[in-house]
């Protein structure tokens, strides 16, 4: 029994491996978001595949990134950086904002 629960938790750990150094082959997009301003404010990317957007607050306040669009969230503190993976994307515009900073809009446009 011991051993059975000991190769589910091996398994797991390395699920988690694998997903972390898939998510690291993506084609890789950058934002920075600033007290309410978003740099760039429009990312294009490439339609039909997974893509990874590395978010950095480099603001003095929190930052939300959300996409109602794709059901993606990520809420920074000041300075902090994270990511999202979005599944393949068919052509087209996807809205995101800062949900801290309403005024903040921008697009990912699929190609």
């Amino acid at each position: 029994m011991v051993r059975a629960v000991i190769a589910a938790v091996s398994l797991v750990g390395s699920a988690a491996v694998v997903d972390v150094a898939h998510a690291a082959d993506l084609p890789t997009f950058q934002l920075e978001m600033n007290d309410g301003k978003l740099n760039p404010a429009r990312i294009e990317v490439p339609s039909g595949q997974r893509i990874k957007i590395e978010v950095h607050n480099v603001g003095k306040g929190a930052a939300e990134f959300e996409s109602v669009e794709l059901r993606k969230e990520k809420v920074l503190a000041p300075g902090a950086s994270s990511f999202v993976v979005i599944a393949p994307l068919s052509p087209g515009e996807y809205k995101f904002f800062d949900d801290f900073h309403q005024q903040a809009q921008g697009v990912i446009v699929a190609k």
